[in-house]
């Protein structure tokens, strides 16, 4: 949620505040708002698409500035959109805001968007890190503060809501946790990190406020996300608000004088009917219901998130609208992360709002890309048969052929169109794309696991092909075929080239942080991997963002993040791609310019064999898969004749350090053995 202005208001007054030694103590972390604070506070890149493995330091590093203070985190996310709608209008306001903030910062200016698979690099970097976390069914908020109220420990967030609800243990705005300086003693105390806890008491005792209950009133009356104050409008013109003490901006003599106004009243009822005087008669009982109804929003709620914790396998309260739709295992997915909300919402609610990303405003969205990934999930969600469960094969394939099945069947896809919000309604796809196979939502965790992976691996329009590789990598090529084949406009080898020469810096990283490689191997991929990092100029060399390039990037991770989706409704037959080793956005930019000024990608893997014949078998692995008239037709040169020459060679490069010993870095069925391991460093 979030009160209008109320966040700024109390930050210019410390009174509010207790100054806390935070140590030996559990913790209920806001989820969606730390993996916001913690990337923009960073000031890592916000122009090339995500600096994936930097925001994996970052996040690492905050956990164990808690684990030095023995404090136990406990992570909650929200979920999908609520099914009442009630804050419909908000997140239509707040995707257009979102379209101008990637607009401006395209062109070089200011601003904050997250890159689109921040928040599935966080949920991952918890999972290794044994984080607990859970994700609730819609909005976080009174479920975190029935959590912490259950264990008596204080709220982590940066919500102005939160100076609201009455908190046992204290509300510690991010801002204020100084995580980053942790103080050690070499007495018995123990090491802490210093912070301001927000004071419900001190906040109420400031504007003599005699009830503390009065506080959700107030949200209600000042605004919300949640509130329209059309109906009061006689109200605010009929009373007029007065700040005790000087301030500036209209919106702190708002706040002030809303507050100054409450004090005058014993409990909300006497506030409540205070306010029905000034309007006509008829409008009393619907604005009591109104007002009362929001004011629910700041009380606990009934899920108990304790049990969760305890028990993974126990399932908190499952909404109505949720429990009448999906199927058992997909609710219990839901809680525990492994099926995103875009999931729950599509649906629940038949309805999705698309993340925008830095692109070319001037193209068709980049999420044009993904599309037919997308209607081939909400097929498997929207099927038919799962309400009606008796229909035939024949039935149901005479249903598919009517026009009104096809407008029933359907999701409306919030996207930026140009530089504005648009709804589309996409229709389902229930087949694979080479596939007679129509799969029910109740039985896809019943369904074999090579049924699923040829079903993942058909609507990427992928080939078997992608299952000699390394597990982890598999769905991640196979997204790339789709990327090739879906893009608008058509991707050029030098975009294939730059995306697997990432990859493969990711891959060499985690190759020298195996303990057990010998000094020659090591040394020869370090070598290599110093030299694709070292073409990241510094952030105040950073060239002009070239948007096309961009536009290009944003589509593939647009596709992987949608493959990952479908992998996860398939219920993971593919191992999870490891997103912090995938993806930098700066070092992905500044290969491209690199192979673009005609220096060949084998010229960058000299000195080490092992990276050469991880490039070569990604890209043969790509090649056997798409056209060759996928790519961009350009102008052909000499110079370009004998770079094509020598990127199709079989050979891999080697050095003389490398002949002199046998490799030990695959064994002979499995060239990519080595790279299985999985680290965080």
């Amino acid at each position: 949620m979030g009160i209008h202005g109320l966040m700024t208001y109390i930050g210019e007054n410390h009174t509010f505040f207790n100054n806390v030694k935070l140590q030996n103590t559990k913790i209920v972390i806001d989820g969606n708002n730390l993996f916001h604070r913690l990337y923009f506070d960073s000031g890592l890149d916000l122009k090339h698409g995500g600096e994936y493995d930097l925001f994996t330091d970052v996040i690492c590093k905050f956990f164990e500035a808690l684990a030095c203070c023995n404090i136990t985190p406990y992570v909650v996310f929200d979920g999908g959109c609520d099914c009442t709608d009630k804050k419909f209008e908000t997140i239509k306001q707040r995707a257009r805001e979102k379209i101008q903030k990637a607009r401006v910062i395209s062109r070089g200016g200011g601003g904050t968007l997250l890159p689109l698979l921040s928040p599935e690099v966080f949920k991952q970097v918890l999972t290794h890190l044994q984080v607990p976390f859970v994700q609730c069914h819609s909005e976080a908020d009174r479920d975190i503060v029935t959590l912490a109220n259950r264990w008596a420990c204080p709220v982590l967030t940066l919500d102005s809501d939160f100076c609201v609800f009455d908190l046992k243990a204290g509300y510690c705005p991010l801002n204020y946790l100084k995580w980053q300086n942790v103080i050690s003693h070499n007495d018995l105390s123990g090491s802490y990190i210093p912070a301001q806890c927000f004071s419900i008491e001190n906040f109420c005792n400031h504007f003599s406020l005699r009830n503390k209950a009065l506080l959700p009133l107030f949200a209600v009356l000042n605004g919300n996300d949640y509130v329209n104050l059309s109906s009061l409008e006689t109200f605010f013109a009929r009373v007029h608000f007065h700040a005790k003490t000087a301030t500036t901006g209209r919106k702190n003599m708002r706040i002030q004088g809303l507050l100054n106004w409450l004090s005058r009243f014993t409990d909300p009822k006497e506030a409540v009917e205070n306010i029905v005087t000034y309007l006509k008669q008829n409008e009393h009982q619907e604005v009591r219901k109104v007002l009362y109804s929001l004011m629910d929003e700041y009380t606990e709620s009934e899920v108990d998130l304790t049990k969760f914790f305890q028990n993974k396998d126990v399932r908190p309260h499952i909404p109505t609208a949720l429990a009448s739709k999906a199927p058992e295992w997909v609710c219990l997915a839901l809680i525990k992360g492994e099926l995103a909300p875009f999931l729950s919402d599509c649906l629940i609610l038949k309805r999705t709002f698309l993340q925008t990303q830095v692109e070319n405003t001037g193209r068709a969205s980049s999420n044009r890309c993904s599309l037919h990934i997308r209607q081939v999930m909400y097929g498997l969600l929207r099927h038919p048969s799962e309400s009606c469960p008796d229909l035939t094969s024949d039935l149901l394939n005479s249903m598919l052929a009517k026009e009104e099945h096809s407008k029933v069947h359907c999701v409306e896809e919030f996207d930026r169109y140009d530089q504005t919000l648009r709804k589309n309604s996409v229709g389902v796809v229930l087949k694979g794309f080479d596939s007679n196979e129509i799969y029910s939502l109740q039985r896809l965790p019943e369904i074999s696991m090579s049924g699923r992976i040829n079903f993942l691996v058909d609507t990427l329009r992928a080939k078997s092909d992608v299952q000699a590789l390394p597990a982890h990598l598999q769905l991640t090529v196979a997204v790339t075929c789709s990327w090739v084949a879906h893009a608008e406009p058509k991707v050029t080898l030098h975009h294939l080239q730059a995306l697997l020469l990432c990859i493969v810096a990711g891959e060499l990283h985690k190759i020298i942080h195996k303990p057990e490689n010998s000094g020659s191997e090591e040394r020869g991929v370090r070598m290599v991997y110093d030299r694709l990092s070292q073409l990241i100029p510094r952030k105040q060399q950073m060239t002009n963002l070239d948007i096309d390039v961009a536009h290009a990037f944003c589509q593939w991770q647009s596709c992987l993040l949608m493959g990952m989706y479908l992998n996860q409704l398939l219920c993971c037959p593919l191992p999870v791609p490891d997103i912090k080793r995938l993806y930098r956005g700066s070092l992905v930019h500044c290969l491209y310019q690199e192979l673009k000024s005609m220096v060949a990608a084998e010229d960058l893997l000299k000195g080490s064999r092992i990276a050469g014949e991880i490039y070569h078998q990604l890209l043969h692995t790509l090649t056997t898969t798409i056209p060759a008239d996928l790519f961009q037709k350009k102008r052909k040169s000499k110079s370009r004749d004998k770079l094509k020459e020598k990127q199709t060679t079989t050979s891999t490069v080697s050095t003389a350090e490398d002949n002199q010993q046998p490799s030990t870095w695959y064994d002979v069925n499995n060239r990519f053995a080595a790279l299985s391991t999985e680290d965080l460093g």
